[in-house]
C-alpha cells in the first residue's frame, strides 16, 4: 500500500523512477545533487516507492521536540556536526551491528554550493567493506532512483572519477548550488 501510494504521488508530481532497488543488504547510500529543502521529502517518496527502509544522517538541531519522535520513526540518525563526534566510526559500528542497513549521506553535507563533498561517506563504505550506490534526483528531467553500486577500491581518485561520471548532467532544484564532485582527499 505504501509502495503503492508513493509511486502514485511521484507521478502525480512529474516524477520518473529509474534503475532497479540495490539487491545488496547494506550499504552508503549517496544523496546528490542535495540543493533543496525539497530533497527530503522526495527522498522519503523514492525510498517508500522502491520499498526501501532507510537510515539518514542529519544535523542533531532538527531533532528537538516536538518533531525529533517523527524524524527517528522516518529513519533519521541525529549527527552533531559542530564538533569531533566520531560520526564516521560510529557509522561503521552500526554497519558492524546490523545484517540491514542502508544508510542515505547527503555527499555534500548541506544545501548551500561548496567545493569539496564531504568524505565522510567513503571511508565508511570503505572501512566498513560496504558498497557505496549512488541515487539522484535529478530536477532538470525529474526523474530519481539509483545508479550501479561501486565497491571502493582504495583509488579515491578513480572512485570519485565514476561518481563524477554517474552525476555528469544531473541537475538539483537549484543547479548553481551543485558545486564540483569532488573530495578534498584528491588533491593531496
Amino acid at each position: 500500500m505504501r509502495q503503492s501510494l508513493a509511486r502514485t504521488l511521484l507521478g502525480w508530481l512529474g516524477w520518473t523512477l529509474e534503475g532497479a532497488r540495490p539487491d545488496c543488504p547494506r550499504y552508503v547510500l549517496i544523496a546528490a545533487p542535495h540543493t533543496s529543502n525539497w530533497d527530503f521529502p522526495l527522498m522519503l517518496l523514492f525510498a517508500a516507492a522502491f520499498n526501501m527502509k532507510v537510515t539518514w544522517m542529519a544535523k542533531h538541531s532538527l531533532f528537538w521536540p516536538p518533531l525529533g519522535w517523527m524524524m527517528r520513526m522516518l529513519g533519521g540518525m541525529p549527527i552533531k556536526r559542530h564538533r569531533n563526534a566520531r560520526t564516521v566510526d560510529a557509522m561503521i559500528d552500526a554497519f558492524s551491528q546490523r545484517d540491514e542497513l542502508v544508510l542515505v549521506v547527503p555527499t555534500e553535507g548541506t544545501r548551500a554550493r561548496t567545493e569539496y563533498w564531504k568524505s565522510g561517506f567513503y571511508h565508511i563504505a570503505r572501512q566498513a567493506d560496504v558498497p557505496i550506490v549512488p541515487s539522484f534526483l535529478d530536477f532538470g528531467c525529474k526523474r530519481g532512483g539509483f545508479g550501479p553500486a561501486l565497491t571502493t577500491s582504495g583509488d579515491v581518485v578513480a572512485d570519485m572519477d565514476y561518481l563524477r561520471g554517474f552525476y555528469r548532467g544531473m541537475e538539483g532544484k537549484f543547479p548553481n548550488l551543485f558545486g564540483p564532485i569532488r573530495l578534498s582527499e584528491e588533491e593531496r
